[in-house]
């Protein structure tokens, strides 16, 4: 019997080894790299050299392009992710019918979400935003004739990316329609007898039973954003222009890592990338207290 236990403990060390060394290797052996990294200065063509703090007070007091991509990130995470989130909710709850064809249309709407942020759809999404592309040809059609690329113009640059964000809604949207699946239709029913009227029906039922759901979402789509990195790079060819309005954090990260071997430089930039994430989503647990509804609490 001893031996037994003994035989299924080695084989469920020889099943787990794959992960655990999977891990190792290629998450916390990496993580710890780039901490001590961040530290030195290093090109990948030389030994690392000890800075110590000097690498954190050059990205805070001495970097000219870092306050212009913080700008510009947390413009794109505070505006995509609130307008993903809403237009997500808002085509759940059209598709959350008892319609013949739900799941045709709930399979068109999630495709740009499978398809993620690809170099092929960078690219589109370039031509349709460029000066002879879909958007002037659309505007055309009402008599407003513009010559302009809506990419390379500095004002509306950074928020065709935040179009693109939006545009791929499909994976919250799925979620979204699951919660909504859950919600009890006794409690609709209920609201209608005692008068509710639609608008009072979404706020006092469907927020509420839904706001578990809008926190996962919430909270998984500000990660992503802030990990935004091939759109910027294919629509502004790696520069984060026009005039840097699209010089997203990880854009930056990459150009310091890969385009000027600042190897040392970019560990900490995504050291700080960390914290902020870390900090914001702190943030969005610790507010969750006072708007999240979990039915088990009889809050």
């Amino acid at each position: 019997m001893k031996r037994l236990r003994e035989n299924e403990h080695i084989t469920g060390y020889v099943f787990s080894a794959p992960f655990v060394l999977g891990f190792l290797i290629f998450t916390l052996y990496p993580i710890l790299s780039s901490l001590y990294y961040s530290f030195t200065n290093y090109n990948l063509m030389e030994a690392p050299r000890w800075l110590g703090l000097a690498n954190y007070e050059r990205l805070f007091l001495e970097d000219d392009k870092i306050g212009k991509s913080f700008q510009v990130t947390f413009t794109y995470v505070f505006a995509s992710v609130p307008l993903r989130l809403i237009f997500a909710l808002f085509v759940a709850m059209i598709l959350n019918t008892a319609t013949k064809a739900v799941g045709l249309y709930r399979s068109a709407f999630y495709l740009p979400s499978l398809i993620g942020g690809s170099v092929a759809v960078a690219i589109m999404w370039q031509q349709i935003f460029g000066d002879k592309g879909l958007v002037n040809s659309a505007l055309s059609l009402f008599g407003i004739h513009s010559t302009t690329s809506w990419i390379g113009n500095p004002s509306t640059a950074l928020w065709t990316l935040i179009a693109l964000s939006i545009w791929q809604f499909g994976s919250s949207m799925i979620i979204f329609l699951a919660g909504l699946k859950n919600i009890p239709r006794d409690y609709y029913e209920a609201a209608s007898v005692d008068g509710a009227n639609a608008v009072h029906r979404f706020f006092k039922i469907t927020l509420p039973m839904l706001s578990p759901i809008i926190l996962f979402n919430l909270t998984l789509q500000t990660i992503s954003a802030f990990l935004t990195f091939t759109p910027a790079y294919i629509i502004s060819r790696g520069e984060g222009g026009p005039l840097d309005q699209t010089l997203l954090y990880s854009l930056y990260l990459y150009r310091k890592a890969f385009s000027h071997f600042e190897m040392g430089y970019a560990s900490a930039l995504a050291w700080i990338m960390l914290l902020i994430v870390g900090v914001l989503t702190l943030l969005i647990f610790r507010s969750s207290t006072r708007w999240v509804h979990y039915e088990s609490k009889g809050d």
